[in-house]
């Protein structure tokens, strides 16, 4: 006797008209982010078109805002694999309501629309507050590296732009005099394009020296902050410009080291050290999250590896998203400053510091004196006190699990935009879709 199965019919039309949402069982994040979106202010996106007139038909802000946002929820950052699912994905199909706009439509939209993308992370970590998912008792902030969107093959050293400098000015009069000399000259060389040669060599040129001047400008602002001057002769001097002791610097002011790099392809990134060994041309993100239901409400990117001087930018934005301070705040070692926790008991009186001195487990020499490192020696006391030790072992499930999210669940591990200021905007669309993802987790719950 033959087996007796559910009826299967490929080939079968529908005979009525179906309805796309029938698709997506209840619940599904596509509509909690659907919903949520239709919720918020987009009055800055739909600013950028409110002048083309009827002639000029975009794609509704409102589809590509939940379109992008639920494709940065679900690991899916490349134009192209969006465009993709808008085919093949019910769910961006749902959303999308069967419009395809191209890869390159979705990948404009993101780049138009940076500053209304971070518009929109303030109004979700705030909808997040409002829903009693946001309570900031306590916070804590973490800090990662995220590889830029540029080649290690695509850069060069200070040292080797001097030399290639130097070659290439050399080949550009060695290829102006042959342009020069007389066709009887010439006649008996092979052909070669000299104009176009020139050119190509000018630009190459151009590109290095203007790598040169940035590294040179770098160098300088690092200088100054040490405390030198143009015209300190390499000599160590204390703030009244007289001579002090120590070994005299290396190099003149504003002149970098031989082996400091600059990227062509991304400028504005730098070389950051990566877990697991090795260097990458990276961005430093920020996030600072709250225990409550670790919501994100603070996403900054920098471009300087050292952790140590964010605290201040990151708690002024968790201010700015939420409308308050925290009322305590957890930060490992690579925050310990002096300096900055002399400023937050300034600009943030009522916020209570948790700041590591150094890594767990290592015996480090403590600090003593109080008149010159009051806000350290006072942090010093309160890690002896079993709360202060309570308190900071909190730190570790709040604010590194977003970050394992961010990277190992959704994939997120370089950005699509180049840029400090499209890489600043990117991120915080990866936290507010992640925000979503996990306040649509928290409702079904």
């Amino acid at each position: 006797m033959s087996a007796s199965y559910i009826p299967y019919c490929p080939e079968q039309q529908q005979l009525l008209p179906s309805a796309l949402q029938d698709w997506l069982p209840a619940g599904h994040l596509a509509y909690f982010i659907s919903d949520t979106v239709d919720s918020l202010n987009l009055n800055g996106f739909h600013a950028r078109y409110a002048k083309d007139g009827p002639r000029n038909q975009p794609f509704h802000p409102a589809m590509m805002v939940k379109v992008l946002v639920y494709a940065y929820a679900t690991g899916v950052f490349s134009s192209r694999k969006i465009a993709k699912k808008l085919y093949e994905d019910v769910a961006f199909r749902v959303l999308a309501a069967d419009n395809f706009p191209a890869h390159r439509t979705i990948r404009d939209f993101r780049a138009l629309h940076l500053a209304e993308f971070t518009e929109l992370f303030t109004q979700v970590v705030r909808l997040a507050s409002e829903m009693g998912l946001v309570k900031l008792g306590t916070i804590a902030v973490d800090g990662t590296k995220i590889k830029a969107n540029a080649s290690r093959h695509k850069a060069m050293s200070y040292g080797r732009m001097q030399s290639t400098e130097l070659e290439l000015k050399a080949q550009i009069e060695a290829l102006l005099k042959k342009a020069a000399s007389t066709d009887e000259a010439e006649k008996d060389e092979s052909e070669l394009d000299i104009p176009t040669e020139i050119e190509r060599r000018q630009e190459r040129l151009a590109a290095i020296e203007a790598a040169k001047a940035r590294l040179e400008e770098r160098q300088r602002q690092a200088d100054t902050l040490r405390g030198r001057t143009p015209d300190d002769e390499r000599k160590p001097r204390d703030k009244d410009g007289k001579p002090r002791g120590g070994k005299p610097y290396q190099r003149d002011f504003g002149i970098p080291a031989p082996k400091a790099q600059d990227s062509f392809t991304d400028p504005e990134s730098r070389i950051m050290k990566r877990a697991g060994g090795g260097f990458d041309y990276s961005y430093n993100a920020q996030t600072a999250v709250d225990e409550m239901a670790h919501i994100i409400v603070a996403a900054e990117v920098v471009n300087t590896s050292s952790d140590v001087q964010q605290l201040p930018m990151v708690l002024k934005a968790v201010k700015e998203h939420t409308g308050s301070a925290a009322a305590q705040v957890l930060a490992d070692a690579g925050y310990r400053s002096e300096a900055v926790m002399a400023e937050l008991a300034i600009t943030q009186p009522d916020t209570e510091l948790v700041i590591a001195l150094g890594r767990e487990g290592k015996v480090l020499a403590k600090p003593r004196d109080e008149q010159r490192y009051p806000h350290t020696v006072a942090m010093q006391a309160k890690f002896q006190t079993s709360e202060g030790k309570a308190d900071y072992r909190k730190r570790k499930w709040i604010a590194e699990p977003p970050n394992g999210w961010i990277k190992s669940v959704l994939g997120f591990r370089q950005f699509s935009m180049r840029g400090l200021q499209k890489a600043q905007a990117e991120f915080k669309l990866v936290c507010l879709a992640l925000n979503l993802r996990r306040m649509g987790a928290m409702q079904r719950a």
